[in-house]
């Protein structure tokens, strides 16, 4: 059973930045890229940055472009969130998921963590 959790999350002032992780307990050639996602109160969930295992290729929802990085360590199957310049739209619950193949939808998904960006 594949396994995700994530860590990090808590509260930040507005302006400040925050990382949070998320370990995979799984072989790295099963993963072909790893998400985050985030879920604000009363709303959907939304994609918010993903990078490829292999070639390291990333992609960014536009609200958070030039804020927030992802990263990944490939021994450890940890995928990172680094969010700078954090706004108090960002707070969410932030979810990691991974993804197995190209095509279709992220397989696994974490149980999520809390970030609250004050005002």
């Amino acid at each position: 059973q594949v396994q995700l959790v994530e860590s990090g999350g808590g509260l930040v002032q507005a302006g400040g930045s925050l990382r949070v992780s998320c370990v995979a307990s799984v072989r790295s050639f099963r993963i072909y890229r790893m998400g985050w996602f985030r879920q604000a109160p009363g709303k959907e969930r939304e994609f918010v940055a993903s990078i490829t295992w292999t070639g390291g290729m990333t992609n960014y929802a536009d609200s958070v472009k030039g804020r927030f990085t992802i990263s990944r360590a490939n021994a450890e199957t940890t995928v990172y969130l680094q969010m700078s310049s954090l706004k108090p739209e960002d707070t969410a619950i932030y979810y990691c998921a991974l993804k197995e193949a190209a095509s279709g939808q992220y397989n696994y998904w974490g149980q999520g963590t809390q970030v609250t960006v004050s005002s």
